[in-house]
């Protein structure tokens, strides 16, 4: 099965989209789109792809499975209700929408037409954070208490004229923009919070949006789960993504490079770890790819997308659990701009009247 594909939105994240599928087999781009037709025009004449301004031309495309969307985020909502109502496999950068709500509909939407939605939160394909979720649902740690997402980066390091990243309502700045990544990974390991329990959303050189973002967040099982994602750290070279956990048998600490696990032995130890301490590196659990670029992460994300629409293979990061992700980033946002919600008393995880439920029914 061959998927014809486009690729909308031709910045970082299209053109390495367009590469990497481009060379995997499951693929055949058939066209591109973005609205600058200096773009466009040069990578028309350099590849020969059809090349278009206006995404609605490409949606009249007969011979068309899928669509890959890596656009400024306020544009997400409107391309992906086109593109699922035509029928299409979709394929879009994070966040899914800005809007918690818009999401679940898109992703009630997608099971609805029987179309793979996928969002490219390509943390859950780092072979170190695959393990962190392998080990947790085993129950490696027990019980657990505590849970840190951290991520840090220099995008925004001096007051200067904002991209679409930093304007609000294009980008959502730090909170959709970045710290998406770990909040994600925390619904991954974790499912939806029913609170959250207190935030911040600081500024330091950003006009319209936080650079920082720090919040508190209540899982069903007790877990606390905290955030810190600062994206104006110019101690940091590029973003780094990091989550550590405390449970009742032991300790872990991962990010892209290196898992860090500790057992106190109070449970039994899964296969390849012992009590104590067990270090493995993203060499030793990473699966490899058909093409390599930036990383195996972004290709073998593709790669299950690719899967998923030839029913070869089950979802990691499907628009159900971006909608999850979304709703999430929304709590953080209603309690940093009402802190007196965080002041009410969180209800039991078997009460319907969940934080949840009486902060964000529709």
């Amino acid at each position: 099965m061959t998927i014809r594909s486009a690729v909308i939105g031709l910045g970082k994240m299209g053109l390495s989209h367009l590469s990497i599928a481009n060379a995997l087999d499951d693929f055949e781009v058939v066209a591109a789109c973005d609205n600058s037709k200096l773009v466009t025009a040069v990578l028309s004449k350099a590849t020969g792809l059809k090349a278009f301004n206006d995404y609605d031309e490409v949606l009249a495309l007969e011979a068309l499975d899928a669509v890959l969307i890596a656009t400024p985020s306020i544009a997400h909502e409107p391309m992906i209700r086109k593109a699922l109502d035509r029928g299409l496999h979709v394929f879009a950068e994070k966040p899914l929408t800005l809007d918690a709500a818009a999401s679940r509909e898109l992703a009630e939407l997608a099971a609805k037409k029987g179309v793979v939605g996928q969002v490219g939160y390509h943390n859950r394909y780092v072979g170190t954070f695959a393990e962190a979720a392998r080990l947790l649902s085993g129950g490696a740690l027990g019980k657990i208490s505590h849970a840190l997402a951290e991520s840090y980066g220099p995008v925004v390091l001096r007051r200067t004229k904002p991209t679409w990243r930093g304007k609000a309502g294009q980008g959502g700045g730090c909170l959709h923009d970045y710290a998406a990544h770990p909040i994600n990974l925390l619904n991954w390991m974790f499912g939806s919070p029913v609170g959250c329990l207190g935030a911040s959303l600081t500024r330091h050189f950003s006009a319209e949006v936080e650079d920082q973002t720090h919040a508190l967040l209540q899982f069903r099982d007790g877990t606390m789960g905290q955030v810190c994602v600062d994206w104006s750290d110019p101690s940091v070279r590029k973003m780094t993504t990091k989550v550590s956990i405390w449970g009742e048998a032991g300790k872990l600490y991962v990010d892209r490079t290196e898992l860090q696990l500790f057992l106190s032995g109070k449970g039994k130890s899964p296969e390849g770890y012992r009590e104590g301490w067990t270090i493995k590196h993203i060499t030793d659990l990473t699966p490899p790819v058909s093409f390599y670029l930036r990383g195996e992460e972004y290709s073998a994300q593709l790669e299950a997308f690719g899967g998923a629409i030839a029913g070869r293979e089950s979802q990691r990061n499907d628009f159900a659990s971006a909608a999850q992700t979304d709703l999430t980033i929304e709590m953080i946002e209603h309690t940093a701009a009402a802190p007196q919600l965080a002041k009410q008393a969180t209800p039991s995880a078997s009460s319907p009247k969940s934080l949840l439920g009486r902060v964000f029914s529709r």
